[in-house]
């Protein structure tokens, strides 16, 4: 196999507008299904008790794991922005709409990369 990509296969996702017991469902359900520079150590917590928090991971899109890559029971909604090229957003976006109930609530596409911002909810 090449060692150059013909397009850019990961996505960088932030969460907010949620709990961080729901950003670390959001983050486990696609830690299943995908490669993270998220760790199971890596547990979202609260910085500051006035202002929003907003929790950042970024996930390889190259190969879905599979196993344990199934829908996720979240306590309330939590809003998603995904950035990646056309491809990976393409397909990060079929997952996440196996994993949640995916509400479009924005996107823009660029040159090279696109942007959604949904609201995620338990299937």
């Amino acid at each position: 196999m090449d060692s150059e990509r013909t397009h850019p296969e990961s996505v960088s996702v932030e969460l907010s507008g949620c709990t961080k017991e729901d950003a670390r469902i959001v983050f486990d359900a696609l830690c299943a299904c995908f490669s993270s520079d998220r760790c199971a150590e890596d547990v979202p917590r609260d910085y500051d008790e006035v202002r929003p928090t907003v929790w950042l991971g970024t996930f390889d899109v190259a190969e879905e794991h599979g196993a344990g890559c199934g829908p996720a029971r979240l306590g309330a909604s939590v809003t998603a922005d995904v950035q990646g090229g056309y491809w990976a957003i393409d397909r990060f976006r079929t997952t996440l709409d196996s994993l949640f109930t995916v509400q479009d609530l924005c996107t823009a596409s660029g040159d090279q990369e696109r942007e959604l911002h949904v609201r995620l909810e338990s299937r």
